[in-house]
C-alpha cells in the first residue's frame, strides 16, 4: 500500500489552548508500565463499521492510560501515519485490576464507530457511522486481573471523538477510565 510509514511521532487531535489542561491524544509511541496498547489500521473508503481487525495488517502501535478525546474537528488528519485524515481505525487492548468487586457501569463516547469489550464479552456497541453518540454498558466484575478491548473507527472528516468513562460500584457519577487507578497492589 502506498503512503504508509510507520509511526514516528505520537497522534494528537486538538488545538493548543492557554490553559493548563492535558493535551487530547490517541496515545504516544513510548511503551509505558500500565496502560492501553492500540494497534493502527488504515480503512478503504466508506467504510462504515467496525473492521475484522485479524484480517488487516496494523500500521502501527500507540500506548495511552486513558481514552479522552471529547467531540472535536478533526482538521489536522492523522499526523505519522500517512496524508489521510479520515478512515483509520484502532484497536485498544490492555489489562486492568479490579479491587472493589461489584457492578461496574460503562460510558462509550464516540464519531464514529466503537465497542467496548471486557474480559471478552461485549459490553457496549456504538458501532456504525455516526456523529458523536454514547453508549452505555455494565459488567459485573471479580476483583483481580480483568481484559479490557476498545475498538474504535474513523470514517469521514468533520468530527473525533472517543471517549470511555467508569463508575465503579461506590461511584455515582461517570468518570474518565483511567488505567493508573486500576493498577494490582504493590507487592510491598
Amino acid at each position: 500500500m502506498v503512503g504508509l510509514a510507520r509511526f514516528a511521532v505520537f497522534i494528537s487531535i486538538g488545538t493548543c489552548q492557554a490553559q493548563e489542561s492535558p493535551q487530547v491524544t490517541f496515545g504516544v509511541t513510548v511503551i509505558g508500565n500500565a496502560g492501553l496498547e492500540g494497534k493502527v489500521y488504515l480503512l478503504k473508503r466508506n467504510t462504515d463499521h467496525l473492521p475484522n481487525f485479524k484480517k488487516l495488517e496494523p500500521v502501527g502501535s500507540l500506548y495511552t492510560t486513558s481514552l479522552n478525546i471529547p467531540p472535536q474537528r478533526f482538521n489536522l488528519g492523522f499526523p505519522g501515519v500517512t496524508d489521510r485524515f479520515e478512515w483509520f481505525a484502532i484497536d485498544y487492548n490492555g489489562k486492568f485490576w479490579v479491587a472493589m468487586p461489584g457492578e461496574y457501569n460503562f460510558g462509550l463516547t464516540s464519531d464514529d464507530g466503537s465497542k467496548l469489550y471486557i474480559d471478552g464479552r461485549l459490553v457496549i456497541d456504538n458501532d456504525g457511522l455516526h456523529s458523536p453518540a454514547i453508549g452505555y454498558g455494565k459488567r459485573e466484575l471479580k476483583s483481580g486481573s480483568h481484559k479490557i478491548r476498545v475498538s474504535y473507527f474513523q470514517g469521514p472528516r468533520d468530527t473525533v471523538a472517543l471517549v470511555l468513562t467508569v463508575a465503579r460500584p461506590d461511584q455515582y457519577n461517570l468518570r474518565i477510565f483511567n488505567m493508573n487507578d486500576y493498577l494490582p497492589p504493590s507487592e510491598n
